[in-house]
């Protein structure tokens, strides 16, 4: 009896409970931050198409390329808060997000720059320096990760409200505010593209220190 105690103590012992399984096990890629996430990336070839529809001059077109838009930008908040706040993050996720942003922004910067709408200066230089971050991150993988700053979140912000107000039919003297905004976001595009080269290249020297 007294060995069978023993045993069955032991047993208990070396058995982490329940709750500590769950929380040591990784979260399913199937998750519905990941499904918001895929589904922003499909949404962005059917914004393509409904912008394009009558050569962008058709108001309905116009306001449902806005409405798809919007919608698209919104599943990028909630999907980030309810991966943190149900502990759904995946390696998934932390991939494909950034992808789902970079392509929903870029192709609607591409597709009013394609329609006469805005500028292809603009648009070549908020992409070049997505692209270039993009790169800087790679560069530095080994060493560490550049972590999102509050500037970024403020760029995307001002970015994606600038888009929404170029994709409305709206009547004069209304385009100017989506010029005042998209200079803004201009300015934070710069910016934070100066901050992130430098901390890549503070990050690397650091490590190169260390070595």
């Amino acid at each position: 009896m007294e060995i069978r105690e023993g045993a069955d103590a032991a047993r208990a012992a070396s058995t982490p409970p329940s709750g500590d399984t769950e929380a040591a096990a990784a979260p399913s890629v199937w998750n519905i931050a990941n499904y918001l996430t895929v589904l922003r990336l499909a949404l962005v070839p059917v914004f393509v198409v409904v912008l394009f529809i009558d050569d962008g001059k058709s108001t309905p077109w116009r306001l449902a390329a806005f409405a798809i838009f919007v919608f698209a930008a919104i599943t990028d908040q909630v999907d980030g808060r309810l991966a943190r706040k149900y502990g759904l993050v995946t390696d998934f996720g932390k991939i494909a997000d950034p992808i789902a942003d970079k392509a929903l922004i870029g192709a609607a910067l591409v597709g009013l720059s394609v329609l006469g709408i805005l500028p292809w200066w603009v648009t070549v230089v908020i992409i070049t320096r997505e692209i270039g971050v993009t790169l800087l991150r790679f560069w530095v993988l080994r060493h560490g990760v550049i972590p999102a700053s509050r500037g970024g979140k403020l760029k995307t912000m001002l970015q994606s409200i600038a888009i929404g107000l170029y994709l409305l039919p709206l009547p004069d003297p209304w385009p100017w505010a989506a010029h005042v905004v998209m200079a803004a976001a201009l300015i934070v595009t710069v910016v934070t593209g100066i901050e992130y080269v430098y901390q890549a290249l503070s990050l690397r020297r650091g490590a190169e220190r260390t070595e």
